[in-house]
């Protein structure tokens, strides 16, 4: 091996994320042609196409031209979307000019389509029997074709494409279908005498009754269509323009863009959050709904974080920034959403193998159709068998299966993300539906996470405040996560500390020092035992407390006990109905936690929870979860992202809660970003009904479909006596896939219950 060739590839771009929006995917069979050739190309990982959205997905380390350029051989168009939200708009805008277009090729096709269809039902001879019919209906004939050309020239186009590239699509059967239509009636105006009497049927306002219904449903589909990414437009829609940024202390309104890391910027009462910060001046309530689904505004104050597209309801502040642009929790919340809903389920996958092969498979039912009924049919044969074969390329495109599952999930996703639930994948949306087993973390999952007073019982004549005021005083010299609770219920008091001397930490047993004439100390049985200072009788006191999941922790003022303060971890106040939700849902709940047993029994009965585990590390947890998965369960775990890590890994589906984190928007499959377990239960019923919602659309577009081609193929016709028109055929075409997009739409207007 030379040089070269031992350091080739060394220096390759790392794996990146290029998404392009595709021109002349008109089918589900195209989506397939095009991901097998993209996935073909070397250095491509994964390529993924949004049917419903016309884009793809590449991860990879590839170039936009490279990819532009396989999608061009094949005979489609691709352009990359920048990284900027602009495309979105663009788009858009793109969408109603196609939208106004078809609406007008529409009109243009039944303009002429309908005024023959309705002369055939008034009984107006079809036929050519003299040369001035024969004249009536050449010209007729001609203001057909360039109908067909001026209103279906995309179909054309598509169907030429489709050719060049060795392939069929649906723009192929339509052309097919049309084109077969007008040849025949022409072959009939201009050389009658070729045609038996009884098969000279004209079919021109079939083949342009065909393009512009079919013309009617495209349009009502991008109609249908942009109602789905309302969700993304909303989130987008909370960036701010612009951002009042303060430098040499001036204060400029900027555009976003330009804002830098660092930067103070001034947020005024009723504006928008810009970026993501820390505030440095001043205190508010932001409404955070618009990223967690929790209506209530957050109280805001010095060092506390704020996120981008949140609003600021009340008071000034300054923050300083430290996520911009694309790094803000908004920007990867957006980029999660569209990740998301690019995803394929695996629910869909067999409708994308079926739809790769269904053009080809059409397109020889109909030649054996149009062969049986021109050899076993009744008179006029050809009539019958021309009948039969249009109407069979018409009625049988895979449209409405390829719409199925994307439409689904693209709404699916959507919605959960209004309700502050960010699903990263497909496979977690499908999974989260069959969940038999939820395990919970306790810490931050059940309860708050931070501890708190609980309850102070003062002795010896000792008054509350003063209790307050000498352990508050004590502890700010400790850093001990109890001191904080402490410390925090001294200032919701209003009550002020003093300075402390002599202070000592004893390691395991707590605290002493001097607060003025007062020796004081302060921690667990032990460490005034260890003083000789008498507990008159409270020891069991303290150990009922202790059964209630609660700290006790001895106060001693001058060799004398002043008080016990019960300090605990509340359970959140809506921790107990949440799981009750669970468990009528038919979901098993088990809660996992590093606590003591006591601590463990004491929460588990407070929430209802009969099954859980006590002193578990974090790889047992881990451990407990394979445990269940092997005895059948469907398992779903619920932590902070950091140190259930290896449990959230080993779930069926990993759900990180609480606060939108880092960590939590990057860890799990599913980001609870409000902190309550109410967004399970929503995840879960966004997941049923969205899962329920594809079922209804691919056992529609499946029965639409093979109802359509028996129907079209005159199965039924001994039986019945009855032919399906052609014209019948094209709006039946049109409208399956306008059906399974207003039935994905319906998903817009689901709303999980909270019981």
């Amino acid at each position: 091996m030379n040089i070269a060739e031992h350091y080739q590839g060394l220096d390759a771009p790392p794996t990146t994320r290029l998404e392009f929006d595709l021109e002349g995917v008109s089918c589900a069979s195209c989506v397939g042609r095009i991901e097998r050739a993209v996935n073909d190309i070397v250095g491509v990982d994964k390529a993924l196409i949004n049917f419903a959205q016309r884009t793809i997905a590449i991860e990879g380390n590839i170039n936009a031209d490279t990819l532009i350029t396989t999608i061009s051989n094949i005979g489609y168009g691709a352009s990359i979307i920048d990284a900027n939200d602009a495309h979105l708009q663009d788009k858009e805008i793109a969408e109603q000019v196609r939208f106004k277009r078809l609406i007008w090729e529409m009109t243009v096709a039944l303009a002429l389509g309908i005024p023959l269809m309705l002369y055939g039902l008034a009984g107006g001879p079809m036929s050519v029997e003299t040369s001035g019919e024969q004249i009536s209906w050449l010209i007729i004939g001609l203001l057909c074709a360039a109908i067909m050309i001026y209103s279906g020239k995309h179909f054309f186009v598509g169907a030429y494409k489709a050719v060049r590239a060795h392939s069929a699509n649906m723009d192929t059967l339509i052309v097919l279908g049309t084109t077969t239509a007008w040849l025949y009636s022409m072959v009939v105006v201009l050389l009658p005498a070729m045609v038996p009497p009884m098969a000279r049927h004209l079919y021109f306002e079939a083949a342009v009754m065909i393009i512009g219904l079919i013309n009617l449903g495209l349009a009502l589909e991008i109609k249908a269509r942009g109602r789905t990414s309302q969700a993304i437009k909303r989130l987008i829609g909370l960036k701010p323009k612009t951002a009042r940024v303060i430098r040499q202390q001036a204060e400029l309104d900027i555009p976003i863009e330009a804002v830098e890391k660092d930067d103070y910027i001034r947020i005024r009462p009723g504006e928008t959050i810009p970026v993501d910060g820390i505030v440095l001046e001043g205190q508010t309530h932001i409404n955070e709904s618009m990223l967690t689904g929790e209506p209530m505004p957050v109280a805001k104050q010095a060092l506390d974080e704020v996120s981008a597209g949140t609003l600021n309801t009340s008071g000034s502040i300054i923050f300083k920034a430290t996520r911009v642009g694309k790094d803000t929790a908004l920007a990867r919340i957006i980029d999660m959403v569209k990740q998301a809903q690019n995803a394929k389920l695996p629910i869909g996958r067999l409708a994308d193998s079926i739809s790769g092969i269904f053009v080809p498979m059409v397109m020889i039912i109909a030649v054996i159709s149009g062969l049986v009924w021109l050899n076993f049919g009744p008179q006029p044969t050809v009539a019958y068998a021309l009948v039969v074969v249009t109407t069979v390329l018409i009625i049988a495109c895979p449209c409405a299966l390829g719409l199925a599952t994307p439409m689904s999930v693209m709404v699916g996703i959507g919605k959960a993300a209004e309700s502050g639930v960010l699903i990263r994948n497909g496979e977690a949306l499908q999974t989260a539906s069959k969940i038999s087993v939820m395990v919970l973390d306790k810490t931050g999952t059940i309860t708050e996470g931070t501890p708190k007073v609980s309850q102070i019982i003062t002795l010896n004549d000792f008054s509350r405040r003063q209790v307050v005021q000498l352990a508050a005083s004590l502890e700010s010299a400790s850093e001990h996560p109890l001191a904080k609770a402490i410390i925090a219920e001294a200032q919701a008091e209003g009550i002020s500390t003093s300075p402390v001397e002599e202070f000592s930490a004893i390691a395991g047993h707590g605290v002493s020092g001097r607060v003025g004439q007062h020796q004081l100390l302060f921690g667990n049985q032990k460490l005034l035992e260890d003083h000789q200072i008498g507990l008159d009788g409270q020891v069991s006191l303290a150990q009922r407390l202790a059964a209630q999941a609660k700290t006790p922790v001895y106060l001693a003022v001058n060799g004398r006990l002043a008080a016990i303060i019960a300090i605990a971890d509340p359970v959140k106040a809506d921790s107990a109905a949440a799981i009750k939700r669970l468990q009528n849902n038919g979901i098993k709940v088990v809660m996992l936690t590093g606590d003591n047993n006591e601590t463990a029994a004491a929460i588990a009965q407070a929430v209802n929870i009969t099954e859980y585990y006590g002193q578990v590390l974090p790889q047992d947890k881990a451990n407990k979860v394979m445990q269940l998965q092997q005895q059948g369960k469907i398992v779903g775990m619920v932590g902070d992202g950091i140190n259930d890590a290896p449990a959230l890994a080993a779930a069926d589906v990993g759900f990180a809660i609480g606060g939108g984190t880092d960590v939590a928007i990057e860890s799990a499959d599913i980001t609870l970003m409000r902190d309550s377990l109410h967004g399970l239960g929503d995840a879960i019923a966004v997941s049923k009904a969205t899962l329920s919602n594809i079922k209804q659309n691919l056992i529609g577009a499946f029965v639409y479909n093979v109802l359509g081609i028996t129907f079209a193929a005159g199965l039924f016709y001994p039986i019945s006596g009855l032919l399906l028109n052609p014209v019948i055929a094209g709006m039946a075409m049109a409208f399956s896939s306008v059906t399974v997009v207003s039935n994905a739409n319906r998903l817009r207007f689901f709303k999980a219950q909270e019981h």
